[in-house]
């Protein structure tokens, strides 16, 4: 054989899709629909694998995973969802975004597909109850829409003298959106408040919403449960804290970063509880008997650093019943 001759037909074996390979080696394949990158879900990878090992399977051991990543590009989810079910896969693994979810089911009705989602998987029509889903899917729910009302009383208790405050929502999802909208709206009432709802799309949708924060007077602001806003949650900390906004979103990393409290679900747990769910699939069980799970952890943390430079003072009850309170 010629080298040139060679050279062509190792070049064409390397390229052969993933799927091809695995199934060559019959080993299953899982895809994957990530809203962001690798790099920024790393975390939530290291969970969905870790799920995977608890039923005995290992990336490029036993089980292979073809990787999509809208990187904030929900409108890309169609394509990569029709392109999986193309290729063949045995499972496909939606986890952390709920129009990656909706672009799956659209795509098919035979493959097994787990998701992770902050949405009521029964009112948004993924699933026919929650114990028994009924169709092809299933997977993990994350106390997210549920929170708001708590978030926006916990800012309340933080800004007292404050009658307005805001409430950040994804448009394009909407969702997560909608219903975080209602759910606040009608706690803000209760409360005797007004709640001004703010839109942002992408990252750099983020400085405006704060200039519209301080053009309403608002005297916090809400951060809806949203894939984009959990990326972005260090930027948001960042902005929150040099505007003076006193600021709650669900997840710890957002008061690390200089926001003034989280309070939310535990994103890896629901990662490796989809990770086990699809490691169960791949070994036999049907997604339309395996209930719906609820990732029910909820923690809370406090950022007096930040609360000292907004000039606010934390009720003590408040910091008794925080899991971390950050100095």
């Amino acid at each position: 054989m010629r080298r040139r001759e060679l050279i062509s037909l190792l070049g064409a074996t390397a390229a052969w899709p993933l799927a091809a390979r695995a199934q060559q080696k019959s080993i299953p394949v899982i895809g994957y629909l990530g809203a962001q990158s690798a790099d920024q879900w790393a975390g939530r990878l290291r969970a969905f694998r870790r799920g995977l090992a608890e039923t005995g399977f290992i990336e490029g051991q036993n089980v292979a995973i073809e990787y999509r990543w809208a990187e904030g590009h929900y409108d890309r989810f169609p394509a990569f969802a029709a392109d999986l079910v193309r290729r063949g896969m045995n499972a496909i693994a939606a986890p952390g975004s709920t129009p990656a979810i909706v672009a799956a089911k659209a795509a098919t009705t035979t493959i097994p597909i787990v998701f992770a989602t902050a949405a009521d998987p029964v009112e948004s029509g993924f699933v026919a109850s929650l114990s028994r889903p009924g169709s092809n899917l299933t997977g993990v729910t994350a106390l997210s829409v549920e929170l708001g009302p708590k978030m926006l009383e916990i800012l309340h208790e933080c800004v007292p003298t404050a009658n307005i405050f805001a409430l950040l929502v994804n448009p394009a999802n909407p969702i997560l959106a909608d219903a975080n909208s209602k759910e606040l709206t009608a706690v803000a009432h209760r409360l005797g408040l007004e709640l001004q709802v703010l839109k942002a799309s992408a990252e750099s949708d983020f400085d405006e919403v704060f200039a519209s924060v301080a053009q309403l007077r608002a005297g916090g602001l809400v951060i809806g449960g949203e894939t984009l806003f959990s990326v972005g949650s260090e930027k948001l900390a960042t902005l929150a804290l040099r505007n003076a906004v006193p600021a709650i979103y669900q997840f710890r990393e957002f008061a690390a970063a200089g926001g003034l409290i989280s309070y939310g679900a535990s994103l890896t747990d629901a990662h490796r509880l989809a990770g086990v769910y699809t490691g169960q699939i791949l070994k036999g069980e049907k997604p339309s008997e395996l209930p719906v799970q609820q990732s029910a952890k909820v923690e809370m943390t406090v950022n007096l650093k930040t609360a000292r430079a907004l000039g606010l003072t934390i009720p003590p009850a408040l910091l008794a019943r925080a899991d971390e309170v950050i100095e």
